[in-house]
Order: C-alpha cells, then sequence, then structure tokens
C-alpha cells in the first residue's frame, strides 16, 4: 500500500482558510501558518500528519491530499466534519 505524507491547515470558517491560501501563495510557510492558524493538534507540529494510507483520513481530505503532488497546495479549502483544511503534499 502506498504512503503520503501531507501537512494541513484546519480552520473553522472558508473566508478564514481562503485568507491562509492566499498568505501562502505569497510565500509564507504552511509551517508557521500552521502555528499560528490550524485549531488542529497537529498545529503544534507545523501541521505535520506524518505518513498515511488510504483509508486512515476522511474521504475528502483523503482524496484532496492523494490528488497533490509532492510540494503542492490545495487551491481550494477542502470541507470535511471537522471544518476547512488546507494541505500540502510533502512526501
Amino acid at each position: 500500500m502506498s504512503k503520503i505524507r501531507a501537512s494541513h491547515i484546519l480552520c473553522k470558517t472558508k473566508p478564514e482558510a481562503d485568507e491562509i491560501i492566499g498568505r501562502m501563495k505569497t510565500g509564507e510557510p504552511i509551517e508557521k501558518l500552521a502555528t499560528d492558524k490550524s485549531i488542529c493538534p497537529s498545529g503544534k507540529r507545523g501541521g505535520d500528519l506524518g505518513s498515511f494510507g488510504r483509508g486512515m483520513m476522511v474521504r475528502e481530505f483523503e482524496k484532496a491530499a492523494f490528488d497533490l503532488d509532492v510540494g503542492q497546495i490545495t487551491l481550494e479549502p477542502v470541507k470535511t466534519d471537522f471544518g476547512w483544511h488546507i494541505i500540502k503534499r510533502t512526501g
């Protein structure tokens, strides 16, 4: 089974997630933004979720993460029951 590695930022609202994506597009690193803005406990680790395979994350998150190339971020926030995610595939 293939695994990927990803980091993410979890937000309560889409406008907040859209603002963070805009800041990432201007060069702000996901690690800093996750530490400052993410409501997920992974924010303390700069958003790093480690490696995971299919079936380990909620469906919407998993699909978006596996669709990215390494180094790419989601251009639109991904909605799940937890909130709005900005995902960066790191490996």
